[in-house]
């Protein structure tokens, strides 16, 4: 087919294209299409309507062609020449200017963005290799892809990813950690098979950057507080299985996460053992070996009653009107529902206390009842250097002897008037 008639500009002088030029031009109309050179093979198109196209003349293997950069005013003078340039450079290289063109707009049509870019991450590695997951799913659900969560991830900035995590930090920090600490390992996965150049948030962390201080604990209940808080679990409108929730992690001094995603199948009443999946505590995926724990006589009751309102779930404690296990965030309001009680109904101004504190609390009080290293059975610790190495006893009548006796305290503390 034959080109058009081109009407040729004739200034006299050959002269670069100017801004100016290009204004005056723009939308001017005129009898044919124009063209009018610049430099090193840059040049515009001038449609009769006045579209104003920069283009960019080259030969490839001794073939001469023509490629389309942009349109003006979108595109500015100075970007057509920057463009130009890198073009040229990459024939210089010997790729054809119009396929690396064509192959960058495929890899912009194909970008993943965040959001699909971290449900690949969640499935691949997430859901595979972290017990919490859910709960990840979730803050990235609620936090990250209403705000950026369908933009090109290679595209979002640390700008905005700081924007983003710095306003939870304010007021969340835990929730902000949470999504720091797995966005970067999500970022790193997608770096490592290249679907993203690089990450933004690979020199980031919560202390420094997010001024998020994570503090030792230090919160124990003394007897009087075990004592309150006790009488409040039984006397309070808590649901039932709430208050066996909180009984059994201070009578186990377990992790609470061990206890939320407990099954029934994992305590036999015959053997007195309650066994934790190494999938269900915190040394179980470097060990892959479970807890074992005794059922003493104290315990058992409290176990049977979580198991009669489990309402036919496999699990010991489940979300209200559902059969899925007790989630992370359920266990959260337990210590403010105890709290609130003890302030309404015995004046009692109780300092804040959280469910860990449980643990920290009958770690305490096994350190009076029983050896060391017991006690740290017992909590589930990793034991030190070559002990645990070549020590495979599971001193289950020691736990237990140490568990009667700490029952027996609880029992003794469990006053029923008010202090």
């Amino acid at each position: 087919m034959a080109r058009p008639a081109l009407a040729l500009c004739t200034d006299g002088v050959r002269m670069a294209i100017t801004d100016t030029w290009l204004k005056a031009n723009n939308g001017k109309e005129r009898a044919a299409l124009e063209e009018r050179g610049d430099r090193e093979g840059l040049g515009v198109r001038i449609t009769p309507k006045g579209k104003i196209t920069f283009q960019l003349r080259y030969r490839y293997q001794g073939k001469p062609k023509r490629l389309d950069l942009g349109s003006y005013p979108l595109m500015s003078l100075k970007e057509a020449r920057s463009e130009a340039q890198r073009l040229r450079a990459q024939r210089e290289q010997g790729h054809d200017p119009q396929v690396v063109r064509l192959l960058e707009k495929q890899t912009i049509f194909k970008a993943d963005s965040i959001e699909t870019l971290f449900r690949q991450w969640y499935e691949a590695y997430c859901q595979k290799n972290k017990k919490g997951h859910h709960d990840i799913l979730r803050s990235f659900e609620i936090h990250v892809f209403p705000v950026i969560g369908k933009l090109p991830a290679e595209k979002v900035s640390l700008h905005e990813w700081l924007n983003l995590l710095e306003k939870h930090a304010a007021l969340r920090p835990g929730i902000a950690e949470r999504i720091l600490i797995n966005a970067k390992q999500m970022l790193k996965w997608a770096v490592r098979r290249q679907l993203i150049p690089a990450s933004p948030l690979a020199g980031i962390n919560a202390k420094e950057d997010l001024q998020i201080k994570k503090m030792p604990g230090s919160r124990t209940l003394s007897a009087e507080e075990i004592t309150r808080v006790w009488r409040a679990i039984d006397l309070s409108r808590m649901a039932a299985k709430n208050k066996v929730f909180l009984k059994l992690c201070l009578m186990y001094g377990c992790r609470n996460g061990e206890l939320r995603l407990a099954e029934k199948i994992h305590f036999d009443f015959e053997k007195h053992l309650w066994t934790v999946p190494a999938g269900n505590h915190k040394l179980g995926h470097a060990t892959g070996k479970p807890l074992l724990r005794p059922i003493t006589p104290e315990i058992a009751p409290l176990i049977q009653e979580a198991v009669a309102l489990s309402n036919g779930s496999l699990y010991l404690f489940t979300n209200t009107g559902s059969d899925e296990p007790m989630g992370t965030s359920a266990p959260l309001a337990l210590p403010y529902n105890v709290m609130q009680w003890l302030r309404r109904n015995e004046r009692f101004e109780m300092e804040h206390w959280s469910v860990h504190d449980l643990r920290r609390t009958a770690r305490t009080n096994f350190s009076t009842l029983t050896e060391p290293h017991i006690a740290e059975i017992m909590l589930g610790h990793r034991m030190p250097g070559a002990w645990q190495v070549y020590d495979h006893y599971d001193y289950l009548p020691e736990q237990a002897k140490a568990y009667t006796a700490w029952a027996a305290r609880l029992a003794g503390l469990a006053s029923p008037s008010p202090a």
